[in-house]
């Protein structure tokens, strides 16, 4: 009797836990299909936060983030660099533009020791388009340098510079990244360099040559959702903080 009455208590249970399961499953779907946003302009979700992929939770609210920056540790500083993605507006047709383009963020900070660096150190420099298309373009032995000045073409032009160069080894072996960072309002002059190899500048290369038609907005143009479903709202954009270093 009591083996019996064992048997009928697991199968009410195990009826019990797959009504459960089924109800949490219907639960999902219906949520699921409340994800206006992804639903209405799938992968435009992923162009406001600085991380390359990212989704919204059912109730339209920004949930996950992931992170992807390619990193360099060597020793004296390191170096990564993450795509950051454009920022679009929302045309009175309920259409889309992109408002700002992206770029590729290069951050480098310094070591203190053994393994150890100061990410409080950091400095930042964000690369333009046509900045990446330069490094995408490199020769072997070949360098470029790029400037930034917020301030350009005003009377505060020049208190806050920033400088980023690669420069091909003599040898061909690699590269030498530097990144300088002149601030005449806090009276600083910082300056951290990097080498790479020719591996991991050939990863770097193709990283920013997947990111570029991201950065530009095209990778949105061959999957547009139909008309009847562009009223979606467009996710609120994280700046690119450049300047905070």
């Amino acid at each position: 009797m009591s083996r019996l009455f064992g048997i009928v208590r697991n199968s009410l249970l195990r009826k019990s836990m797959f009504v459960e399961a089924s109800s949490e499953l219907k639960s999902f779907h219906g949520l699921a299909t409340k994800a206006n946003l992804s639903a209405a302009l799938p992968g435009l979700n992923e162009v406001t936060f600085p991380a390359t992929y990212s989704k919204t939770r059912p109730d339209g609210n920004f949930g996950v983030r992931i992170f992807a920056p390619y990193t360099v540790f060597k020793g004296k500083a390191a170096l990564a660099a993450e795509m950051k993605l454009p920022r679009f507006h929302k045309l009175e047709s309920g259409d889309y533009r992109v408002e700002r383009a992206g770029a590729v963020m290069v951050t480098m900070w310094p070591a203190i020791g053994e393994r150890k660096y100061n990410w409080d150190k950091r400095l930042l420099f964000a690369l333009s388009v046509t900045e990446v298309g330069s490094l995408i373009s490199l020769g072997s032995k070949e360098s470029c340098e790029f400037f930034h000045d917020p301030s350009m073409k005003s009377n505060n032009a020049g208190q806050i510079r920033k400088t980023l160069s690669i420069k091909a080894h003599d040898d061909g072996s690699g590269y030498f990244i530097s990144l300088g960072v002149v601030n005449n309002l806090l009276k600083t002059n910082d300056r951290l360099s990097v080498p790479l190899t020719t591996a991991e500048f050939a990863v770097l290369r193709s990283a920013c040559t997947f990111a570029l038609p991201h950065l530009l907005g095209w990778n949105l143009l061959s999957n547009q959702p139909p008309s009847s479903q562009s009223s979606a709202k467009a996710a609120p954009a994280i700046p690119i903080l450049e300047w905070d270093r």
